[in-house]
């Protein structure tokens, strides 16, 4: 079984000894090291690999954010996990705008940690449940009538079957490779039919399709 390696960067080694009591039961996870400030992280993955890193926002030297940005400028392939005692829509959106891949809740992050570095390993965002009820609140209060077409709108009638059946999927948070399994397409016939979906409904990304699915009742 290909263990899945994770790093964990936090300025306090007690949520750290937490997270490695955590995960020290999961076969497929292998903490491979920790850092306690953000210069550390930066020096680490510049010598050492893992799967994945959690990354507190809040660390001496240089902060999470920092860190995130000089992942995105180095090409940094590893996925990103944010833990956070902060869960404001802003700080949120900034994160993931520079490359994160999921977002926790440091209250959350016992219960949730083990299935968000499955999800996230595997091609999937994760938000724990009150990170998902805020962003979806924000966004359906940010959106208004003409934004978001009811079903016998024009942008509802315009789609095809199949674009349904991958809008569906979409809001159900599979990725190209799961949709493309299920439908028996291609990856690239996915990702051409989520670029049209996203181009005939006028939204700008993912979290828009999901919204406009979950409004017109797609799920």
């Amino acid at each position: 079984m290909k263990k899945i390696k994770v790093h964990i960067a936090d300025d306090h080694k007690i949520l750290i000894d937490g997270i490695i009591a955590v995960l020290s039961s999961e076969e497929n996870i292998e903490v491979v090291g920790y850092s306690l400030t953000g210069k550390d992280v930066l020096n680490w993955f510049a010598s050492n690999e893992a799967d994945i890193l959690i990354l507190d926002i809040n660390m001496p030297k240089v902060d999470g954010i920092g860190v995130l940005q000089n992942f995105l400028e180095q090409g940094f392939q590893q996925k990103v996990i944010v833990l956070s005692s902060y869960d404001e829509t802003k700080l949120i959106k900034e994160v993931l705008k520079i490359g994160a891949n999921g977002f926790l809740a440091k209250k959350c992050a016992g219960e949730n940690i083990v299935e968000a570095i499955n999800a996230v390993y595997n091609g999937k965002q994760y938000f724990s449940k009150s990170i998902q009820e805020k962003l979806l609140s924000t966004f359906t209060k940010q959106l208004t009538k003409s934004d978001l077409p009811s079903q016998d709108g024009s942008f509802f009638s315009s789609l095809t079957p199949r674009e349904i059946e991958v809008l569906r999927l979409i809001a159900k948070q599979y990725n190209s490779k799961e949709i493309s399994k299920l439908l028996h397409i291609s990856v690239n016939t996915v990702e051409t039919h989520r670029k049209n979906l996203i181009s005939k409904l006028n939204v700008k990304n993912v979290v828009g399709l999901a919204i406009y699915a979950v409004k017109n009742n797609i799920v």
